[in-house]
């Protein structure tokens, strides 16, 4: 079931981030911060966070929002699936439900970037597969030798 996050989430999607072995720590104290700021204010402004949860567990999050001064163009700022069940349908159930709900609110595209390090390579194959292409590259932007690989797919319109 795909739910809204809630404040007494923000633990097991910390954890559920740390364990995937893909986020650097301070990437993970910046979740921390993405999550306090949603439940704060950020929600208001048209931000949403998900979770897949089975079974009373947690599996899998998607955080997407508008991006700002733009017409309708939408971010996909996080997305994570429990390790144990990667590759089983949960990130690729939590990508649709955002694409749709974006659609939704009249969104005409959605960005994701990503780094073009070897351990994401499974990460860029996911969403290539789901019809995302790739707009750029910018070199050296998370450090050196760590492009940002930026991913984007038409929702609606165009």
């Amino acid at each position: 079931m795909i739910r809204p996050v809630a404040p007494a989430d923000t633990p097991t999607l910390l954890a559920l981030t740390a364990a995937t072995g893909v986020f650097k720590e301070h990437e993970v104290q910046a979740l921390r911060e993405v999550l306090d700021e949603y439940h704060e204010a950020n929600r208001g402004f048209g931000h949403v966070a998900v979770v897949d949860e089975r079974e009373a567990r947690i599996v899998g999050y998607a955080y997407y929002a508008p991006a700002a001064m733009t017409d309708h163009t939408w971010y996909l700022y996080w997305i994570a699936v429990t390790k144990q069940i990667q590759a089983k349908g949960v990130g690729s159930g939590l990508l649709r439900h955002a694409e749709e709900e974006i659609r939704g609110k009249a969104g005409r595209v959605l960005f994701i970037e990503t780094s073009s390090l070897p351990h994401y390579d499974p990460t860029r194959r996911f969403y290539l597969k789901h019809g995302y292409e790739v707009t750029g590259v910018l070199r050296d932007y998370y450090a050196d030798g760590d492009d940002m690989v930026v991913f984007r797919k038409r929702l609606a319109g165009g």
